[in-house]
């Protein structure tokens, strides 16, 4: 395994931890809340909604996953779990802006996202690899397939919405992150077409109202 490799632990490994670290501060309860700067802003701020909905991105692919292990997709998982993995590095991020008033060179270094953009390069390598074999859409497909891959298709949404909360924060993050979050929607379609094709399930197409199947060529 090359060092730019994503270790995940086992249930066993996670469990030779000490658990020292209290879940509740009481540092929040006015409505504010501490990037890794230490700067506090009010939990309404930007960062914030980005860093929330990256948080709800990462428990959909979770929610995923849990409808994928057993079956013949469960294949997936180890991407979809580095792909975690790679979202609190983007969390970590977001919550180092570049031009925050308590700005720290040590932390912005510590926090890079993909400063060479390996990340993003591989997972245009998996989606090409995930689109060998798959039917041709030509029409617009619909959220379906089955639980695994539905649940895929939320968190391609989800995605989408987290990638619009980086809009206003482009000049506080490094580009790459981006890029990074843009790549996954498009990474997080095809595997909800390869889960249901690998399950087995067929997907379903847009038919317009008046009955006709509406193609991307007509």
């Amino acid at each position: 395994m090359s060092q730019r490799e994503i270790q995940i632990k086992s249930p066993e490994e996670v469990k030779l931890y000490a658990a020292t670290v209290k879940v509740y501060t009481r540092t929040g309860d006015k409505g504010t809340s501490a990037l890794f700067t230490g700067e506090r802003r009010g939990k309404d701020d930007a960062v914030f909604e980005a860093l929330g909905t990256t948080d709800e991105l990462s428990s959909t692919i979770g929610l995923a996953i849990a409808h994928m292990e057993g079956t013949n997709a469960s294949t997936l998982i180890p991407q979809l779990e580095i792909i975690q993995c790679l979202l609190q590095d983007v969390g970590s991020n977001v919550a180092t802006p570049l031009n925050g008033t308590r700005k720290s060179e040590a932390k912005i270094n510590r926090t890079r996202f993909d400063p060479d953009g390996y990340h993003c390069t591989r997972m245009e390598g998996w989606i090409d690899e995930l689109s060998v074999g798959l039917p041709m859409h030509r029409s617009f497909i619909l959220p379906s397939g089955g639980l695994a891959a539905s649940t895929l298709h939320i968190a391609r949404t989800v995605c989408r919405r987290a990638e619009r909360t980086l809009v206003p924060l482009q000049e506080d993050i490094d580009k790459e992150t981006m890029m990074f979050v843009n790549r996954l929607s498009d990474y997080l379609f095809t595997a909800a077409r390869w889960v249901a094709m690998q399950q087995g399930i067929a997907e379903k197409i847009y038919v317009h109202h008046k009955g006709r199947v509406t193609e991307f060529d007509k």
